[in-house]
């Protein structure tokens, strides 16, 4: 059998098709055969050399959609806003694309596998941790936030926005995770970032209220 002299074409045609079926049918409700059957002249073994299984090629249609649409990068060279409004505009720009948003909701039963969860941590560790250190810092020059925890912050802020609020780590109603949701915010004002305002806290609500409940335990 030939070669294949482009394996990152071959990836992206499995995300490709992938990420149309999760979006259009659920991640649950697509297998492995969908997605073969949706690339055409690929056989399930070509898609198995790529990615081992289907919780692989979710991880990886994630970050793919992050960095497509990063809304760090997308703030960052605003120069029109502060500090503080970078950050607001940056999570008001992730939770307002409904495709990730939509892609997130599906991937929350995953984060039962320590895989997986340890894949997130070393993700906010190296990705997002130093976009909220940069905005923090800069927030801190210009003077519409005052922390001296900007280091600590920028460390604590992915980790409790994925991990603390998932309903898979920490069992939650809608209604107790929208209370962590104020207790952060509230937390975040006392350290001097205030960063939920009024347009973000309805974006949240949506985003909770779309999360399927977990069972009792």
């Amino acid at each position: 059998m030939a070669r294949n002299k482009y394996p990152e074409v071959t990836e992206e045609r499995i995300l490709d098709a992938a990420q149309r079926l999760f979006l259009e049918q659920g991640y649950e409700n697509t297998t492995i055969q969908d997605i073969v059957d949706e690339l055409g002249g690929l056989t399930k073994g070509a898609v198995y050399h790529h990615f081992k299984s289907k919780e692989e090629i979710m991880d990886a249609v994630g970050d793919r959609m992050f960095f497509e649409n990063n809304p760090f990068e997308e703030v960052r060279k605003r120069t029109d806003l502060n500090g503080l409004e970078k950050l607001r505009e940056a999570i008001r720009l992730n939770q307002s694309d409904t495709a990730r948003t939509s892609m997130t909701i599906q991937s929350i039963p995953l984060t039962r596998s320590p895989r997986i969860l340890m894949g997130m941590v070393d993700a906010n560790r190296r990705i997002l941790t130093p976009y909220f250190r940069e905005l923090l810092e800069e927030g801190n020059r210009d003077g519409s936030l005052h922390t001296e925890y900007a280091r600590e912050l920028s460390e604590l802020l992915p980790l409790l926005t994925s991990l603390w609020l998932l309903p898979s780590v920490f069992p939650a109603t809608k209604e107790e995770m929208k209370r962590k949701f104020l207790f952060l915010g509230d937390m975040l004002e006392r350290m001097g970032v205030p960063l939920f305002d009024d347009t973000i806290r309805p974006l949240v609500d949506d985003f909770f209220d779309r999360i399927p409940e977990e069972p009792a335990t």
